[in-house]
């Protein structure tokens, strides 16, 4: 992620958050958060990152989790952090974290997680755990580690009759998901989502406005920040899993106009 450095003078109610039908969606919403004062350009960037859209997307509109519903999110990267953002947002009453480091889970409650659970901890499988803990199953469950085991697990832990489980990580192309015909006819639903079923153009306008206005809350996402010449601590960071995004800061001397002249070339 890459912070602008110069601050804007425009107001954001000035700003129009509906984009021409010639502008690329992406340049629109980075000349939107460039433009706009009510939030700082070390937070703005996170909301262009896609996988951040995306995975509060499934939350939000795949899964759905009604208000007061029990949501499970297995894997407390930044992507399940972003999938557990979705949760709290959308008025879950209990978040389920579901990992198998627990240096994850205290950051894990700034993210609205209420509960957490670790696989290692048990000799029953995690979605007996967690039906144990729900009677019966939760409402919405979110995977998001890629693990095929995980898959299937999320899937399996879901409520007989309503529960909905979303898929979101990417499994390596020879894994099977494989599962009892039975959790099928029990009305369990299995979904996956490519892009969080967000209409680009029509709809992240609205994911920014949800930022500029404090109701989505991005700052806490940010945990490091790096001048582009200690590049690589960001790459050590990320390989120890010890932050969730770190900004690199680039400073550019350019006006708006040749900014945007040189992002959309």
């Amino acid at each position: 992620m890459v912070s602008p450095a110069s601050p804007s003078t425009v107001s954001p109610s000035t700003i129009s958050l509906a984009p021409p039908p010639s502008v690329s969606i992406l340049w629109f919403i980075a000349d939107v958060l460039q433009r706009s004062t009510q939030r700082p350009h070390s937070t703005k960037c996170v909301c262009s990152v896609v996988v951040f859209v995306l995975v509060l997307g499934a939350t939000v509109n795949v899964a759905k989790p009604p208000k007061g519903s029990t949501v499970a999110i297995f894997g407390l990267g930044a992507v399940g952090l972003s999938a557990a953002e979705g949760a709290r947002l959308s008025g879950a009453a209990r978040i389920i974290g579901v990992d198998v480091n627990p240096n994850k889970f205290q950051l894990a409650g700034k993210f609205g997680c209420t509960e957490f659970m670790n696989p290692k901890d048990h000799s029953k499988p995690v979605q007996q755990v967690l039906a144990e803990m729900t009677n019966g199953g939760v409402d919405r469950a979110v995977e998001c580690t890629g693990n095929i085991n995980a898959m299937i697990q999320d899937f399996e832990s879901v409520h007989d009759g309503w529960g909905v489980a979303v898929l979101v990580g990417v499994a390596q192309k020879d894994a099977e998901f494989k599962t009892h015909p039975i959790n099928f006819l029990t009305e369990r639903t299995l979904k996956g989502t490519f892009f969080g079923n967000y209409r680009p153009r029509s709809d992240l306008p609205s994911v920014v406005e949800k930022y500029m206005t404090g109701e989505l809350e991005l700052e806490k996402f940010i945990t490091h920040s790096v001048p582009f010449a200690e590049i690589n601590k960001a790459f050590d960071l990320m390989l120890r899993g010890e932050g969730i995004r770190c900004i690199i800061r680039i400073w550019l001397k350019l006006k708006r106009k040749q900014f945007l002249s040189k992002i959309g070339s």
